[in-house]
């Protein structure tokens, strides 16, 4: 399960701004998304993330990606390099 993916990453970056910033230097392997996100707030990750074939991967709950990056609130999109 991708929430494993994220527990067990070598390094994450919560966010989306953080995460776009990211995508563009290159250094992630993949992104996890949640799906219950505004699609408002995570279509530049995903489009980025497309641009830049980095495999995204959709989970379904935002407060369980946010359990699994160890932060009280949700997180819309993570990305991690392995």
């Amino acid at each position: 399960m991708s929430y494993d993916k994220v527990l067990q990453a070598r390094s994450i970056i919560v966010g989306t701004k953080q995460t776009v910033k990211a995508l563009k230097l290159g250094t992630i392997d993949e992104i996890v998304v949640a799906s219950d996100a505004d699609p408002r707030i995570t279509a530049k990750v995903v489009s980025t993330a497309n641009e830049l074939n980095v495999p995204i991967v959709y989970v379904d709950s935002m407060k369980k990606l946010g359990k699994a990056c160890g932060i009280e609130v949700g997180a819309a999109a993570v990305a991690i390099s392995i």
